[in-house]
């Protein structure tokens, strides 16, 4: 620019900068050529940028009224800038909310069904429970050695029990464990005493009908402090079925017989179909109890055997067969529903 600028030559570059910018913004149409524009015009190397540079050429008495002249401008253009940028945004967010909105008249997408099987439900469900009770959960091999699955149990060798007609035994001795039991006496040997656990799991047997399939669950609870009396054993059943089944039941223990307990008790609760009101009930026979559980105070034999001194800790042991319970709960009439793939075949049984 020259040397000599006045105020008329600069207000000439100022309209023809302002009609330039105001031609270039109403073609405009996206932020990104906006900012392109705004760089420009105001930028470190815009025009604007440039005609305030030239505030130096002019007279001392004109510039006054010249940088007044290019601050009014860079105000416009600002304000100008400002609005469109605005206006663009709000037509962008139009234009993206018409691309991507939900008709929320048509269905919703379906979502996978998924669910815990029966049996798995029912192992969560009690773990629960006795977790609220202070127990942790111990596991144990399905493959099993003798030692622990009878002869720490106080099941001798000529014990039914070992015969090969009711045990899955492998060659080399070894078997698949009849029970849970065996995970109380590693427990016991792994963490001594005092023991609180519970040893949920499959178990084997030679046996397949309609309420017995050679691959089951049980779930198993063991016990060990000092002064356990029988009573404590009771309140913890009671706690149990009641939380499992979702209301109180009435129940009974009976006498019975386990060679790992003594003494040994059965516990039975009321029908939880019929209540004991009906004696067609499928469930209970018409007697109005279901055998659900058996238990005992744990022989001092098992106890040394688990490496305690019986006559400082004692205790008490349950078991009870998970699928049983489930079928209890969510009415199934016959186990092998459990376990067949065909899901109609479930369904079409469930209220047989």
């Amino acid at each position: 620019m020259s040397d000599n600028i006045n105020t008329t030559d600069l207000k000439k570059q100022v309209e023809d900068l302002l009609a330039s910018f105001r031609s270039s913004l109403s073609s405009v149409n996206n932020t990104d050529a906006l900012q392109e524009l705004r760089v420009k015009t105001v930028g470190k190397k815009g025009a604007l940028t440039s005609l305030l540079k030239s505030l130096g050429a002019t007279t001392p008495s004109e510039r006054p009224a010249a940088g007044e002249m290019l601050n009014k401008l860079r105000d416009e253009i600002e304000e100008e800038l400002t609005k469109k940028k605005a206006a663009l945004i709000d037509a962008e967010t139009q234009a993206a909310e018409a691309t991507d909105q939900v008709d929320v008249t048509m269905p919703a997408r379906a979502r996978a069904s998924g669910a815990f099987h029966p049996v798995a439900q029912t192992m969560h469900e009690i773990v629960a429970i006795m977790q609220g009770l202070g127990y942790s959960v111990a596991l144990g091999p399905e493959k099993e050695e003798e030692h622990y699955n009878f002869d720490c149990l106080n099941i001798p060798s000529w014990h039914p029990a070992r015969d090969m007609q009711d045990t899955f035994y492998f060659p080399d001795g070894t078997l698949l464990r009849t029970h849970t039991s065996p995970v109380q006496i590693r427990s016991m040997l792994k963490y001594g005493a005092p023991l609180r656990v519970v040893c949920p799991g499959k178990v084997y047997r030679r046996d397949n009908d309609t309420t017995h399939s050679p691959m089951f669950n049980q779930l198993e609870g063991l016990l060990l402090e000092q002064d356990v009396s029988f009573s404590v054993l009771k309140g913890s059943l009671r706690e149990l079925m009641n939380g499992f089944f979702g209301r109180e039941l009435k129940n009974r223990f009976r006498a019975s017989y386990f060679p790992f307990t003594e003494p040994s008790m059965e516990l039975d609760i009321e029908c939880v179909e019929c209540g004991g009101k009906n004696p067609d009930c499928r469930i209970c026979k018409g007697t109005g109890w279901l055998e659900v559980c058996g238990m005992g105070m744990v022989h001092p034999f098992v106890v040394r055997a688990g490496g305690i001194d019986p006559d400082k800790y004692n205790g008490f042991a349950f078991g009870m067969g998970l699928d049983r319970m489930a079928m209890l709960k969510y009415g199934i009439s016959d186990l092998r529903y459990l376990f067949n793939g065909n899901v109609s075949y479930f369904l079409s049984g469930r209220n047989a």
